[in-house]
Order: C-alpha cells, then sequence, then structure tokens
C-alpha cells in the first residue's frame, strides 16, 4: 500500500469532518484575496499613484501568477508538507498585506504587495493539493469544498457595509432601538476623503483573515510533499505547449487571453464607477455598498455553476463559451448606455458569475477532457498563465493609463472620466472575440462534457 493510500484511508473515517474543515479553509483563503482586490483599483489613484506606479502594484499578482505557474507552485509542492507552507505563507503574507494598510508611499506598498502576492498565489494550489490529498472522492466532493472558495470572495465583501459608516452621523442620529439603528447605520456612508481614508481596511481586514489562516493551517491533515515523477516532469510544459499546434487549442489559448483582458477591465473600473457620483457619469453606490453589490456577480457564479453541465450538454463547448464572453459584451453595454439606472447596474452584475462560468470554468473543463493525462496539469498551466496572469498583466498595465488619458472629458478641475467610451471598449472587445470563437473554434464532437472544473480560482 502507498503513502498516499495510507493517508486517505488515515482520513476516511472522519469523511465529514475533513470536509468541513477544508470547506472553511478556502472560505478564508479566497476571503484574504476578495477583501482587498475589488477596491484596490480607485484606491491606488486616490491616495496620489500616477498611472505607471498603480499598474507596477496592481501587477504584482499577475507576475506572481506567472512566476507561480512554471516554478513556485511546482517548488512548494515537492519540497514543503503543504499545510506548513500554507501556514507560513499566509503568517509572512498577510503580515504584508497588513502593512499596506499603513503606508502611502509608493516603494514600501509596492514591496510590501509583491511579497504578499509572491506568497499568496502558490496557497491557490496548495489549497487544492490539501483538499485532492484528504478526499475520499475528489470527483464528488471537491466541487462543495471549491465553493467554500466563492462563498468566501462574497463574504469578504460585507464587513465593509459596516466599516464604511460614518458613525459621527449615526450617533448624531440617535437611532432608538435595533432596527432603526440599522438603518441608520446602513443608509450613513463615508463619502470622500473619509471613504478613501477608510479603504484601508481593506488590506487590514485581508491581512486579519492571513494570520487567522496562518494558525488554522497547522490544524489541517498532514499532507506531505509530492515525490516527482522520474522523467518527463520537465517535458510535460513542452508536450502541452506542442497540442497548440492544433488550430482549435490555439484559438481557445487566444481568445482566453481576450477573455481575460476583458475580465480585469470588469475589476479596474467597475468600483470607481458604482462609486461615482450621477453628476459625475457614475451610478452613485453609496462607498460602503460597492463591494456588496460586486458580490452579486459570485452568487450568480454558485448558481451558475449548478446548470453548466446541462448548458453544455445542450449548448456544446463552442456556444456556451460565446454565451460566456457576450456577457462581458452585454454588461459592459449596460453600463455604458444606462448608468442612471441603478437597479439595472445592479442587477446586471448577474452577467459576472456567468461570465465566469460559461467561460473560463468551461475552458478548465475543456482542457481537462481534451488534453492526455500526462499533460493536463501542465496544460490547466498554460491556460492558467493566461488567465491569472498574462491577461491581468496587460489590463492592470493598460486600463489605469487609459482611465487617466483617453477616456476623459473636460480639462484640470473640471476633468472627469468619460464612463460611455471606456465601456464600449471592452464591450466591443469582448464582442470581437465571441466572433472568432464562433468562426474559428472547432473542437472535435467527441469530447466529454460532463467533467469537473476542477481547481478553476474564484474571481
Amino acid at each position: 500500500m502507498s503513502q498516499d493510500q495510507e493517508h486517505s484511508q488515515a482520513t476516511a473515517p472522519d469523511g465529514k469532518s475533513v470536509r468541513g474543515r477544508l470547506f472553511l479553509m478556502m472560505v478564508l483563503q479566497f476571503f484574504i484575496w476578495g477583501a482587498w482586490l475589488p477596491l484596490i483599483f480607485a484606491y491606488l489613484p486616490g491616495i496620489g499613484f500616477t498611472p505607471w506606479q498603480t499598474s507596477l502594484i496592481l501587477n504584482a499578482f499577475p507576475v506572481a501568477a506567472i512566476v507561480g505557474m512554471f516554478f513556485s507552485n511546482q517548488f512548494a509542492d515537492r519540497n514543503f508538507a503543504a499545510e506548513k507552507f500554507l501556514a507560513f505563507s499566509h503568517l509572512v503574507g498577510g503580515l504584508a498585506i497588513l502593512g499596506c494598510g499603513f503606508t502611502r508611499s509608493f516603494w514600501p506598498f509596492f514591496l510590501l504587495m509583491l511579497v504578499h502576492c509572491l506568497l499568496y498565489v502558490p496557497t491557490i494550489s496548495i489549497t487544492n493539493s490539501i483538499a485532492f490529498a484528504n478526499m475520499k472522492d475528489a470527483t464528488k466532493e471537491f466541487g462543495l469544498v471549491r465553493m467554500g472558495g466563492t462563498i468566501g470572495w462574497i463574504l469578504a465583501a460585507w464587513p465593509f457595509t459596516f466599516i464604511f459608516v460614518d458613525w459621527a452621523k449615526v450617533k448624531e442620529a440617535a437611532p432608538s432601538g435595533f432596527v432603526d439603528w440599522l438603518g441608520t447605520v446602513l443608509a450613513s456612508p463615508l463619502t470622500d476623503k473619509a471613504l478613501l481614508d477608510a479603504t484601508k481596511w481593506t488590506f487590514i481586514v485581508a491581512g486579519i483573515a492571513s494570520l487567522i489562516l496562518a494558525l488554522y493551517s497547522l490544524t489541517l491533515p498532514h499532507t506531505p510533499p509530492k515525490r516527482a515523477v522520474s522523467g518527463n516532469d520537465g517535458l510535460a510544459w513542452m508536450d502541452a505547449v506542442r497540442l497548440l499546434k492544433h488550430p482549435f487549442v490555439l484559438v481557445l489559448w487566444l481568445v482566453t487571453f481576450i477573455d481575460a483582458f476583458v475580465h480585469n477591465c470588469y475589476f479596474n473600473w467597475t468600483g470607481g464607477f458604482l462609486g461615482a457620483s450621477r453628476q459625475a457619469g457614475g451610478v452613485g453606490i453609496p462607498g460602503n455598498w460597492v463591494m456588496p453589490v460586486m458580490s452579486v456577480g459570485q452568487i450568480a457564479e454558485i448558481l451558475t455553476m449548478f446548470v453548466l453541465g446541462v448548458t453544455l450538454k445542450n449548448l456544446g463547448w463552442r456556444w456556451t463559451m460565446i454565451v460566456g464572453i457576450l456577457g462581458h459584451a452585454l454588461r459592459f453595454l449596460v453600463y455604458a448606455l444606462l448608468p442612471e439606472n441603478q437597479n439595472l447596474i445592479i442587477l446586471v452584475q448577474i452577467l459576472h458569475g456567468i461570465c465566469y462560468a460559461f467561460f473560463f470554468a468551461t475552458v478548465y473543463i475543456f482542457v481537462d477532457a481534451y488534453f492526455p493525462k500526462n499533460v493536463r496539469s501542465s496544460a490547466q498551466g498554460l491556460f492558467n498563465v493566461m488567465i491569472l496572469g498574462i491577461g491581468a498583466l496587460v489590463a492592470n498595465s493598460i486600463c489605469p493609463w487609459l482611465a487617466e488619458n483617453v477616456f476623459v472629458q473636460g480639462a484640470g478641475a473640471e476633468k472627469t472620466i468619460n464612463y460611455r467610451s471606456m465601456f464600449l471598449f471592452p464591450s466591443a472587445v469582448a464582442t470581437l472575440a465571441a466572433i472568432a470563437l464562433a468562426l474559428f473554434f472547432h473542437p472535435p464532437k467527441n469530447l466529454d462534457t460532463q467533467t469537473d472544473p476542477g481547481s478553476a480560482p474564484a474571481h
């Protein structure tokens, strides 16, 4: 009996307890990311960072993702007990992201963010490794465990409904009774400079969650380092890359880059757009409600994943992915043309979950179905380089500059963002990507569409 089999059997009698612990691990893992990411895009220019400084900070994560795909994920998997590496990474990474809440100087902020991201990115695959190593039937159990990550991202939005509150105003209103008090709190958001100053709490909350996960990691089941498989580890990447010679694989890989770029335009621009006043062309969502509104997309993602299998069976690979891409186009079109319709803008956040599940999750399923088993992990990494790395890298590099220099109207003190032209741009890009997929992506018709989406990261 192998060591892995012995380990699996050791955890089997306590299956439900282990699943619950793994679920909580996933909740905390993605709570951290979901706490700081949505508002950082407007926060950095708000505290005086230039577009190039903003881009450097934002690109710490995709750079770490690219490094992780080719080196750090495998290095961590092979050399350390997974739960101990998780504890170390979240201890040091948690202190780093915590530090971002206490500095407004560029170089300290950038270096702290870089340290955090370099340590955080490998933990995405490490948590998957811990989960797979400690489940009796990963095919049946992993989907439920992994859903904890999406729930963690959603939960990260809600503390700020109370953190971004003007408590002096609440005190002055002197509400009577809990219901009256709660209504006053939720209707008393911070604004302007006070809101900007309070945004530092996104990093502090993320840091606290990371430190909690560092401690919690030490209670997780022991997951020893994976033994290196002799022979082909170094060649698996090459074998995966060689499959790009097939036109339909290459087309999907390139369209994945475009969709990842458009996906990250959403994160770059949506928070600022939702919070901007109607006079400035925005939606006018109160500052303490921006993150909960954005979390509607993750709620929709959970619901969409339940119908993804049926959708794939009825529409097939190509049209399921096209629906996912066109979701971006429609959402940005609504942003551009109907910003004054606040209820519709909130409702259209549902499309974020559809975009994610119908394209990104479907890509992971497709890779699992098409690529040979011996290169499947490397092939997932190949597409992850586009999804978490290069697509985000390009978006984070040009979106701050576009917002500052291209999609603007007026001058001097009267200068504002032209949200209409800003959002028509990614809408057009997404439409072109959908057309390219419709015309040039022709996968084999005999691929199984019932595969589990596996380790698709929440986003």
